[in-house]
């Protein structure tokens, strides 16, 4: 199985460096162009299922990214963007100090009071997985956000930590991994 992760495109708090978290914003053109790209650089790729965060800049990118209609699309809320708390649409630099801390280097510091922990990311990401490697899929698109592919690419790509923290994903970017009797690698990063 080849498991494709992408990060959704962009969108207008994005655009001003929002922490969007689990607020339901939708792409913008820019977003809505980097995901036609992507589609365009993957060819005649069919995927056997896409899979999707229920938040709507995910779901569309993996419509377009997945070439499939919303209604093919399977949303799976163990995919949807961390809990940022009480710091959700704040703009990253005025989040003050532990936010700003924990999001930079989580495995250095801890989540504030109210938001989600790297732990609860890496449990329910991991939870996800370990039922899609049951599918018998050949191509499979995961549309998500930029905060949770980063316990999905730990997962995947075997860290002991359980996470991939940085370089942060790009809008739209795609890793590519094969995924054989249980053991994983990334073949391929499209950015």
């Amino acid at each position: 199985m080849k498991i494709y992760v992408t990060r959704h495109g962009q969108t207008d708090y994005n655009k001003k460096r929002m922490m969007q978290g689990r607020s339901d914003i939708p792409l913008n053109e820019v977003g809505i162009a980097q995901a036609t790209a992507r589609r365009k650089t993957l060819g005649d790729i069919k995927f056997d299922a896409v899979y999707s965060s229920p938040l709507i800049r995910a779901v569309k990118t993996a419509q377009i990214i997945g070439n499939v209609s919303e209604e093919e699309i399977i949303k799976d809320e163990r995919i949807i963007e961390a809990n940022f708390g009480k710091y959700e649409l704040m703009n990253y630099y005025a989040t003050g100090v532990p936010m700003m801390l924990y999001w930079s280097f989580p495995e250095l510091f801890k989540a504030p009071k109210g938001v989600e922990t790297i732990q609860e990311m890496i449990d329910r990401t991991s939870s996800f997985l370990k039922e899609l490697e049951q599918k018998d899929y050949e191509n499979v698109l995961v549309a998500c956000h930029g905060g949770i592919i980063r316990p999905i690419r730990g997962y995947l790509e075997n860290k002991k930590s359980g996470i991939i923290w940085r370089p942060r994903p790009k809008n739209c970017e795609i890793f590519v991994y094969e995924c054989i009797d249980g053991k994983h690698r990334l073949v391929e990063d499209i950015q």
